[in-house]
Order: C-alpha cells, then sequence, then structure tokens
C-alpha cells in the first residue's frame, strides 16, 4: 500500500491534503509533513494544505487557501481523520482520487486507496515510514517536514509516555532529531501554558472527585470557561491532568462549546473506545472522544464509564 500511494503522488501534479476538525499536534504534523515531503521530493508539482486554522497550532504551519478550481484533476490525501464526518473542508470530495492514511480504528474505509496502521504512535509516524520506504525512489525529506513529523509524534504520545509508543515510534524519533530544527524552542511552543489556562487546570485538580471503581469526570460548562477566559481548544489541553492520579482507572471531561458538549474519554487500561462508539465517536481503545447535546446525555456517559471501571481489574 506504501508503495501504492507513493506511486499516486507521483502520477498526480496536483496534491490537496485534509485533516480532521479541531486538529492537535498530529494532525498539522501529518498533514504539514507529507506537504513538505513532497515539495522537497518534486518542487514542480502543486502542494496545498487546507483547513480550518487553529490559533493554539499555527507556530507549526500556515495552511492554504485555495479556491474550488484547484481541486479539479487533484488527488487528495486525508491524514488522521477515521471517518468522513470529521474531515475538515467538505471539498476533499472534488478531488479525482482520495487517499485515507489513519492510525485509527478503520470504522469508516473510505477512499480508492487507504492505509491504516492501528500499531503506529501517530500518523506522523507513518509519514516518515512512508519516507522510509521510499527514499530510494525519490522521496526527500526536509528540516522543515521533520520538525512537523516530530511534533506530531510528539504529541500523539504524550512526550513518549503513552503506551502506543513502540521501539519503531523511538527509531523514527531518533532519526528526526538528525535533522535542523530547533528541538527546545518546539517543545516550549508546544507545551508552554497561559496562566489563564494554568488556573483553569489548578481548579480542576481542586474540585475531581474519584469514585471507588477508578473512574472521574470533570465537567466544563460554558460560564466556567468564561469565567477563566478559556476556549474549548485550550481547554482541551488539560484533558491528560488526571492521568498522575493514584488509583484513577479512566476519565472523562465534558467541555461545552456553543452547539454542543465535546466529550474525552481517556484511560489507563479499561478499553474507552465502546463508549466513544455508543454515542457515535470513536478512537482509540485508550483514548477517544464524541459529542453529546445535553447534560442529561454526559450524565449517561459517565454512568457508562463507571459501570467500565466497576467491571474491569
Amino acid at each position: 500500500m506504501k508503495n501504492q500511494i507513493i506511486q499516486k503522488i507521483k502520477e498526480y501534479e496536483t496534491i490537496i491534503i485534509h485533516r480532521h476538525v479541531r486538529p492537535d499536534p498530529d494532525a498539522y504534523g501529518s498533514q504539514g509533513g507529507l506537504a513538505e515531503m513532497i515539495r522537497a521530493s518534486f518542487p514542480h508539482k502543486k502542494v496545498y494544505a487546507v483547513g480550518k486554522e487553529e490559533p493554539t497550532l499555527t507556530y507549526l504551519s500556515k495552511l492554504d487557501v485555495i479556491p474550488d478550481e484547484a481541486y479539479e484533476g487533484a488527488l487528495v490525501i486525508v491524514c488522521d481523520t477515521a471517518n468522513q464526518g470529521r474531515i475538515c473542508d467538505s471539498r476533499y470530495t472534488l478531488g479525482k482520487e482520495w487517499i485515507k492514511i489513519d492510525h485509527h480504528p478503520n470504522e469508516d474505509p473510505y477512499g480508492d486507496l487507504l492505509w491504516v496502521d492501528t500499531s503506529a504512535s501517530s500518523v506522523s509516524e507513518m509519514i516518515y515510514d512512508l519516507y522510509e520506504t521510499g527514499k530510494e525512489d525519490g522521496l526527500q525529506l526536509n528540516d522543515g517536514a521533520a520538525r512537523l513529523l516530530f511534533a506530531g509524534i510528539v504529541g500523539d504520545t504524550g512526550r513518549f509516555l503513552y503506551p502506543s509508543t513502540t521501539k519503531r515510534t523511538m527509531k523514527f524519533a531518533g532519526e528526526l532529531l538528525q535533522f535542523d530544527f530547533d528541538r527546545d524552542e518546539l517543545f516550549n511552543r508546544m507545551y508552554e501554558t497561559e496562566a489563564k489556562v494554568l488556573k483553569l487546570q489548578g481548579w480542576i485538580l481542586q474540585t475531581f472527585t474519584l469514585s471507588a471503581s477508578g473512574a472521574a469526570s470533570v465537567s466544563l460548562k460554558k460560564e466556567l470557561l468564561d469565567e477563566f477566559d478559556v476556549s474549548p481548544a485550550q481547554a482541551s489541553q488539560l484533558v491528560s491532568s488526571l492521568g498522575g492520579v493514584q488509583g484513577i482507572k479512566a476519565w472523562v471531561f465534558f467541555i461545552e462549546e456553543d452547539d454542543q458538549i465535546r466529550v474525552r474519554l481517556r484511560s489507563k487500561k479499561p478499553v474507552i473506545n465502546e463508549i466513544a462508539k455508543k454515542y457515535k465517536g470513536g478512537g482509540h481503545p485508550l483514548a477517544a472522544g464524541a459529542s453529546v447535546y445535553s447534560w442529561e446525555e454526559a450524565e449517561k456517559v459517565a454512568a457508562d464509564l463507571e459501570a467500565l471501571c466497576r467491571g474491569s481489574v
């Protein structure tokens, strides 16, 4: 499949790369890293990375603004997006062919070609794997691409702390560090936190409750976010805050937005993506998400998580 994708990249003069809505560093890293790799390898091609800008991630890369006409006869590649409903910028259907590259469970096998590797820590890791496969056949990786792929790997592994980190992950990360980019500056940008967000984190740590079964939930309602002057995207950065709590098995953050309540599920051992699927979401076994539309529905999610933790060893 990797060789087939490389061949498609060679065939097309215009390549447009998408990723998921509400992007994280892996979404930006894999999308931007792939774009930079193709530009370095084939300077004559027209390569665009598109979607809605996420203000907290613009330090990684800037996205392209293109007209609908650019999609005519183009190859579209969608990175890090499990299902079509989460693809950012609905124009992905306007291209001639499209490819899915993802590491989430393949619940929605879309695309003319699809490469899904659930053993990969991140799609950024997969893009480096693609480079490894094709470097003898013309693929080139520059410093900018390496910086983006490294950021994506770091982001989706929680700085190499999550169970998804493998020997391959560490090998690829080490090889990316051979390129010329400022790792300290990148880490500072990825993990420096505004004071107001830290104050919200303090509130979370002071107020959360842990049940006897090892489940915890945090509800961040809109009025609370307004009080701390923190956006839903900034609040989402705090989902891992409870990961170091002794005795915790799994937890959920409910983050209220204008039109929905974002459900962010995390776990140390119990498989929680089945709960996400129940509410039309999805994700990894230990990190998943969904959306609900009332606090009554949020209470049902919390009850499901409690039941799961109660039944786990």
